[in-house]
């Protein structure tokens, strides 16, 4: 299968999908942010000035899952049934995991909304912490699952 998004003459097109079939499908996207301990301290505490990180990290996330389709412009909009932010934090490592889970019934979607989500939660979470750390690093964000759709059931086991 070759790129979809390309007509016959190289010219970026949205994929046509009104003859799929809905189907059930699903998306797990991860990421991390590496932090200093003032900011992991301060998140972990509650005590980060621009208040609680994680909740509007986790809101953020959600927003931007549901917007996908405005800011990658080959995106469809597609309807989410649920759309689930999780954390987790590794003190030995000031690391704090980011998952976004995406379910939805249609003729396309989940993927890139859950990266959408999870970009932007990290991303959230930078900005409210930013005052404290310069130095944070958002990185390894990658599609953990997917399941639906014509390709049927993916697991990246990294």
């Amino acid at each position: 299968m070759g790129l979809t998004h390309f007509d016959k003459d190289g010219k970026a097109i949205m994929v046509d999908v009104t003859e799929k079939e809905d189907t059930s499908r699903i998306a797990i996207a991860k990421g991390k942010i590496k932090v200093n301990r003032e900011v992991y301290d301060a998140i972990k505490n509650g005590t980060a000035a621009k208040g609680d990180v994680l909740g509007v990290a986790t809101t953020a996330g959600i927003m931007a899952a549901k917007k996908t389709w405005e800011l990658i412009p080959m995106c469809h909009m597609i309807n989410l049934g649920s759309c689930k932010i999780d954390f987790e934090s590794k003190e030995e490592t000031l690391e704090i995991y980011c998952t976004c889970s995406v379910k939805t019934v249609g003729k396309t979607g989940a993927e890139m909304e859950a990266l959408t989500g999870v970009s932007v939660a990290l991303l959230t979470i930078y900005d409210m912490c930013k005052a404290l750390d310069k130095t944070m690093e958002i990185g390894e964000i990658y599609l953990a699952e997917k399941d639906g759709g014509k390709s049927g059931h993916i697991l990246n086991e990294r």
